[in-house]
């Protein structure tokens, strides 16, 4: 496990500091929160989405949201919902929407199966050596805080929702993933481990 973490940290750096500045701007929480009103209906008015397979938003990096409302835009990442909710969306705004997301406090759903939780624990933190699967815990950090605009945080986040992003990247459909990481990854996991990965993060807080 401890192999990884170096270059993973390296890389981490590397793509965080060349970030465009829309990425890296802090944002207006006021002016977000007034924006906001327009993503309750899919991601709750606090940004604790009610519908599972629409991400939990409150306590997410203010930079990666404002990173994935601009690919939205640009159709880096595929969703036509998404293109449409952020086509009017200038980068300032897309900043201001981060900010006030980030100030939210996130309601983790919470783990149903024990089994899976050890299961998704287990390959969280350790990773995989013997197949290249790197712990998870190297970005999105052992908390499931992640960091700045890369690597998000997927603690507490609907179980459905990361299943569906992990098959995702693992079919190639969403591929706005820095040098393809999270698609090498996800190549690497089965149905099983995907559950019990989304299992374990529901429960983090």
């Amino acid at each position: 496990m401890n192999r990884f973490k170096p270059a993973l940290a390296l890389l981490a750096a590397a793509v965080i500091g060349s970030l465009p500045v829309h990425a890296q701007a802090k944002g207006d929480p006021a002016k977000g929160q007034t924006l906001a009103g327009a993503c309750a209906a899919c991601h709750g008015v606090d940004g604790n989405s009610v519908v599972p397979v629409n991400p939990n938003l409150a306590g997410q990096h203010g930079d990666y949201i404002a990173k994935q409302l601009a690919e939205f835009k640009a159709g880096t990442r595929a969703n036509p919902i998404m293109a449409g909710m952020a086509a009017a969306l200038t980068p300032e705004a897309m900043a201001d929407l981060g900010a006030h997301f980030r100030r939210q406090k996130v309601r983790a759903p919470g783990a149903k199966n024990r089994d899976l939780v050890d299961q998704g624990r287990k390959l969280y933190r350790g990773g995989d050596t013997t197949r290249g699967i790197p712990a998870c815990a190297a970005c999105h950090s052992p908390t499931g805080a992640g960091m700045a605009a890369q690597y998000p945080r997927v603690g507490g986040q609907h179980a459905d929702y990361t299943v569906a992003q992990l098959k995702a990247f693992r079919a190639g459909e969403r591929a706005n993933d820095s040098g393809a990481m999270m698609r090498t990854v996800a190549a690497k996991l089965t149905d099983a481990e995907i559950g019990a990965l989304a299992e374990y993060l529901a429960g983090l807080r």
